[in-house]
């Protein structure tokens, strides 16, 4: 596992209890890489190889003793056959040279990174960022999955997008257990662009907890969000299954960031006054990352460059209450 936050570990645990369960699939050690940090002027990865929990970032989740946390990239990567990506979409770029010194041949990868990028002819998706400088299949994992219940072994669900009918098994024998159950499709790109679009959607749920507005207003932003995520992915995609919003990554992860999740939760707050993003991420967060503001300015612009603003009401303005100063009550302002 590369990367080592809320959701990345709460990933790692499944896939440790899944490598001691899976015996005749897997290798027992699973390795996972962090960030060092010092906690209390301890490292990180000490306090989590000796208490098998991610006490910064999964408070009270008990890892099993075969998750190995490690601060050095080149150690976590170097002999494995399976490389699971978590971590801030931002982060990426920067690792990818690293990762890409030290992978073995045939490696495969899953990504459960929640974001996209962008160059001078659009949209560059994270899996496509892996596939091209590692040379691997890559497979999306995306879901309602919130860190701190799946930490308690709650039922949730779970889609893995594929392109490899082959690796998508592998990576279901990883993941799946009876309280994470995992749905495979052949969609790779819807499934990861609805786990990206949805946290700017959770944006203007979050506008509508702070200004007090019911759940009729927070029903109508969700499904106008929903139909603008189904037309930004046909616009700039061919062969996007209809049935991938119905799936976990679509609808159900739409559902459960809108009522819970770190964009909600800081939109909200910007939304009731007095603070940047900046100040309420560093607030609120503990250290994560907010990913809905960045993917929020990173559609916008694929959006300007393309001459699209106007077909996607709901994502404009939930960019411009955030960074150009449209008042929060704007917020159904494009409805007609």
């Amino acid at each position: 596992m590369i990367g080592s936050g809320n959701f990345g570990s709460a990933l790692t645990r499944i896939l440790g209890a899944n490598a001691q369960r899976h015996t005749d699939l897997f290798e027992a050690e699973v390795k996972m890489y962090v960030h060092e940090e010092d906690i209390d002027g301890e490292k990180l990865t000490d306090i989590i190889n000796r208490e098998h929990e991610n006490v910064k970032y999964l408070a009270g989740a008990k890892f099993t003793p075969n998750v190995v946390a490690t601060p050095s990239l080149e150690d976590a990567v170097g002999d494995a056959d399976m490389l699971a990506f978590c971590l801030p979409h931002q982060f990426l770029k920067g690792m990818l040279p690293t990762i890409t010194a030290n992978a073995k041949p045939g490696v495969i990868g899953l990504s459960a990174i929640k974001g996209i990028d962008f160059d001078d002819n659009g949209i560059v998706l994270c899996s496509e960022l892996i596939s091209k400088d590692l040379g691997m299949d890559t497979s999306i994992l995306m879901g309602a999955n919130v860190a701190n219940q799946m930490a308690n072994d709650e039922f949730c669900e779970t889609t893995i997008g594929y392109s490899n009918a082959a690796n998508g098994q592998k990576w279901f024998n990883a993941f799946n257990r009876p309280e994470f159950q995992v749905g495979l499709v052949e969609d790779t790109v819807g499934v990861e662009l609805c786990g990206a679009l949805k946290n700017i959607v959770a944006m203007g749920a979050g506008f509508c907890d702070g200004m007090d507005w019911g759940g009729n207003s927070k029903a109508a932003i969700k499904r106008i969000g929903l139909l603008e995520m189904k037309k930004f992915c046909n616009t700039f995609y061919d062969g996007i299954q209809d049935d991938t919003f119905l799936e976990s990554c679509g609808v159900a992860d739409l559902i459960t960031t809108c009522y819970g999740g770190r964009n909600r939760l800081c939109a909200e707050a910007f939304a009731r006054g007095g603070k940047t993003f900046d100040e309420i991420e560093a607030e609120l967060l503990g250290g994560q990352s907010l990913q809905g503001t960045l993917t929020a300015k990173e559609v916008y612009h694929v959006l300007k460059m393309k001459g699209k603003l106007d077909d996607f009401p709901l994502f404009v303005t939930i960019y411009k209450i955030s960074f150009e100063g449209m008042p929060v009550d704007q917020l159904a302002s494009f409805a007609k």
